[in-house]
């Protein structure tokens, strides 16, 4: 992304120009370059964050989703162990919870990649998992910005979906700080307090804006997209919770997984994503994430509804 390295370094010098910046541009999934950035660098620690994250698109985009989730994981995080990293930090999602979509399930193979590669002799794995980012990159707070400002409407998918959201600097804060606490193999859930009604955004924002939803700006629900649940959760049943020396940081006790299975199948999807085998990435990504249970195809023959709050009614 040259637009983001380049803007990163400009703000970066601007703000820090003590600061020792070394840019590089390249693919992460590339073991050169992550080879090359951790013999130019030489980090303390190494903080993961690159993902394609778009729910709807990637249940049509499997090959680019396991390529970037899973395999450019596995490669960043190894080199980081053979270059005797001290900490590696996984930037995870809520959706890894038992997963309903392709981001779900590449993102909890990614969580397991990292676990397998775990040694305490070595580089420790950290992983942080949380949900939405207020105003982030793809976030539905600039698209509802964006709609407002045309006069409407503005777009939810269903009228009861919820999600859990922190704004940037609240997650970037505990993400640093979960690592700083972290041991190895930890998984940490940052506490998002409760989750928030997509409705309920929707229609503050509009009144931020000086109009009233459904008099000014209409609201329609356009039916969920393939491979979004109404609701997500924050933690898994078999994966006990424990607090942290920080309030809003939860451990949770790491499901045991099998390196050797792990590794099989990382190297399976690496062959397959050569031939760009959708089927065999299919039932591999299945396979090595038993609890992926796909959400059933959403059929694009819903009635659209316009909801109008102010007066309590709606019409198809």
């Amino acid at each position: 992304d040259e637009l983001a390295l380049t803007t990163t370094v400009a703000a970066l010098q601007r703000d820090f120009p003590d600061l020792d910046c070394v840019p590089l541009l390249g693919d992460c999934g590339d073991p050169a370059v992550i080879a090359h950035a951790l013999r130019l660098s030489e980090p303390d620690a190494v903080f993961h964050a690159a993902a394609y994250k778009q729910v709807p698109l990637l249940e049509e985009q499997l090959r680019e989703a396991v390529r970037n989730n899973v395999l450019a994981t596995d490669t960043v995080s190894s080199a980081c162990q053979n270059a005797g990293v001290g900490t590696f930090v996984l930037i995870s999602t809520d959706k890894a919870v038992d997963p309903v979509n392709v981001l779900g399930a590449t993102k909890r193979l990614a969580e397991m990649a990292c676990q397998a590669l775990a040694d305490r002799r070595s580089t420790r794995f950290v992983t942080v998992r949380f949900g939405n980012v207020l105003d982030s990159a793809g976030s539905v707070v600039p698209l509802f910005r964006e709609q407002i400002r045309k006069g409407g409407p503005v777009t939810v998918t269903d009228p009861e979906v919820t999600r859990f959201f922190m704004t940037i600097p609240e997650a970037c804060q505990l993400i640093l700080q979960a690592s700083a606490i972290g041991s190895h193999e930890a998984v940490y859930t940052l506490d998002m307090g409760e989750p928030v009604a997509i409705r309920l955004l929707a229609e503050q924002m509009i009144r931020l804006a000086g109009k009233q939803p459904g008099r000014d700006i209409a609201i329609v629900y356009s039916g969920l997209r393939p491979g979004e649940k109404l609701h997500e959760t924050l933690f898994h049943a078999d994966e006990r919770y424990r607090p942290t020396v920080h309030p809003k940081i939860l451990q949770a006790e790491a499901r045991a997984v099998s390196a050797e299975t792990i590794r099989l199948a990382v190297d399976r999807m690496r062959e397959a994503t050569a031939r760009y085998d959708l089927d065999a990435l299919s039932s591999l990504l299945r396979a090595a994430v038993p609890e992926f249970a796909p959400a059933p195809p959403v059929h694009a023959t819903h009635a659209t509804v316009v909801a109008f709050p102010a007066r309590n009614a709606r019409r198809t």
